[in-house]
């Protein structure tokens, strides 16, 4: 994900140089006094896409990550500190299902499987830097920090896997990287970006019982996903 992420990020920023001369030419700016204005507000919605990363105490099957689409909606505040540089808060909602696959634990599958189904109020700070405008587009690249609280995560439930519970933490913190593209249009402004969001924190919340099945193999378990968002200002 981090290779593919690092390839688009080349993409983006060498494409003023590839169309040049087709970009440059003379055209009716929309809006051309919009990244002029100190503050600037909008909405975003999009899709995501989770998965997890494990480190193990040992060599042992990976528990395998079936992975679905979710959806993520929220607000935009953004600081413009000059032309290329804007700090922005992205206050929002993001949901997304998971169902983790224990392969090395006997038994039915309602055993072997455990069901994720997660809300996160999610909040990351970010800068955002961009390129000069190029007629009615501008291509940028966004990079932060962000928090979320697991609203589904069952951390204080006093049942774990030994009752069919498995159980994260609420409070996780991630790094954010990604790109995407302004485009300026009459009446707004629409800028689908890609994003990878990567948690710093371990997630897990082990069960009562050491020698668990579920949990004693685990040393870290962190989130992982893409964002594919569309915001409008």
């Amino acid at each position: 994900m981090r290779r593919l992420l690092l390839s688009a990020l080349f993409i983006v920023f060498f494409l003023p140089t590839l169309h040049a001369q087709f970009l440059t030419r003379e055209r009716v700016l929309n809006d051309e006094n919009f990244d002029k204005k100190p503050w600037s507000w909008g909405y975003y919605f999009g899709i995501n896409r989770y998965d997890f990363n494990f480190d193990y105490n040992e060599q042992r099957p990976d528990i395998f990550v079936e992975q679905s689409y979710g959806f993520n909606v929220g607000l935009l505040g953004n600081k413009r500190i000059n032309d290329y540089l804007d700090l922005r808060l992205e206050p929002g909602l993001v949901y997304n299902g998971r169902n983790l696959i224990f392969t090395d634990i006997p038994g039915e599958d309602n055993d072997r499987m455990r069901e994720l189904n997660s809300t996160y109020i999610h909040i990351p700070l970010l800068l955002k830097f961009s390129t000069k405008r190029l007629n009615n587009f501008k291509p940028f690249i966004v990079g932060g920090f962000s928090y979320s609280y697991n609203l589904s995560s069952n951390e204080k439930n006093p049942d774990d896997n030994s009752a069919g519970q498995f159980r994260m933490t609420n409070n996780t913190f991630y790094y954010e990287v990604g790109f995407g593209i302004d485009l300026y249009l009459p009446y707004f402004k629409f800028s689908p970006s890609i994003r990878g969001v990567f948690a710093l924190s371990d997630e897990l919340v082990r069960d009562e019982n050491p020698n668990s099945l579920y949990t004693s193999n685990i040393e870290v378990m962190q989130s992982r996903g893409i964002f594919l968002n569309f915001t409008f200002q």
